[in-house]
């Protein structure tokens, strides 16, 4: 047993997310590619993107000697024969919905999964839990295709099932299980702290703050304002207690396209860790921290960094 093993879920979870810079879980991004880029450029943790309960319990876990990856492929039995022989024919293979490359990614992966029933959630879960480093339930995603599913943001409205998801993956699982959300609609702040609460009475190891509500387009600015208010609540009112003791990790994301951005941001609201999607889509090497060695910058770097402020931030054309 290695001493991650031995840990609790929530000590594990402590030293997952505690003073963390995070990929977040973007869907047909979040793959391997930009999950190792982001590791190379100093990314503390990276998440999967969302993949649905129904769909990772369709596949086959297959050792890829090869390439050095674990690969989660697509069986057989869920295709047709027309599709199997176009399969045959083109010379594709089977489809691989995850695929992990344990030499970079162990200890650092998170597999975030869609999912809007317990049951679903650990059959899901078990198939995974040993290539992955924690589970997190997405509960923020407002598409379509997700709360029709009663996935993503439809749990923001039904803590009680919300609730059962965590509950049931904590009692059958030794890793840690987190969920992301967004600001809650209504009474602000009181609904996103109860339910933030909730989730952590319900054995939640770490909560991420998507800084804009459900029906906010992307295009639409943060609501840092709001999540400052939120997670300084949060930490002073002992609502992130968990039932072990101690305090659960709280991570914001949102907006957050310079190293400036994440220093500053972190310091207003006390955040445990940043979470970056579209900042890292756009300039992986983001997730760089200085070194001792990176002095104070010149007029030329800060002439850059204005730069890199117009040219990736939420004003940015891009």
């Amino acid at each position: 047993m290695t001493n991650s093993e031995s840990m609790s879920a929530q000590d594990r979870a402590n030293q997952l997310f505690c003073n963390s810079e995070i990929l977040a879980p973007m869907v047909r991004a979040s793959t391997t590619p930009l999950r190792t880029l982001a590791l190379s450029h100093g990314a503390d943790l990276v998440y999967t993107e969302e993949i649905v309960d129904r769909s990772i319990t369709t596949c086959e876990r297959r050792v890829n000697n090869e390439l050095g990856t674990i690969d989660y492929v697509r069986k057989m039995d869920q295709f047709s024969p027309k599709v199997l022989r176009r399969i045959k024919t083109s010379g594709e293979g089977l489809p691989v919905v995850l695929r992990i490359v344990p030499s970079l990614e162990r200890g650092k992966l998170i597999y975030q999964m869609g999912t809007g029933e317990s049951k679903l959630a650990l059959l899901a879960a078990t198939a995974v839990v040993q290539d992955v480093d924690g589970i997190d339930i997405n509960m923020g995603c407002p598409k379509k295709f997700s709360v029709s599913g009663g996935m993503g943001s439809a749990l923001l409205s039904d803590l009680p099932r919300a609730c059962d998801i965590i509950k049931t993956l904590r009692r059958n699982i030794s890793l840690p299980v987190s969920a992301k959300i967004r600001i809650l609609p209504g009474d602000f702040p009181k609904n996103t702290i109860d339910f933030i609460h909730g989730l952590i009475q319900a054995g939640a190891n770490a909560v991420t703050i998507h800084a804009r509500l459900p029906g906010d387009e992307s295009t639409s600015p943060a609501k840092w304002d709001q999540v400052i208010e939120l997670v300084n609540l949060l930490k002073t009112t002992g609502s992130i207690t968990s039932a072990e003791g101690g305090s659960v990790p709280i991570i914001i994301n949102g907006d957050l396209y310079t190293r400036n951005d994440i220093v500053n941001m972190r310091a207003k609201c006390l955040a445990d860790g940043v979470m970056l999607a579209r900042p890292a889509l756009y300039n992986t090497s983001i997730f760089r921290k200085p070194t001792k060695s990176d002095q104070e910058p010149n007029c030329d770097e800060k002439v850059s960094q204005n730069f890199e402020e117009n040219r990736y931030g939420h004003n940015s054309p891009l």
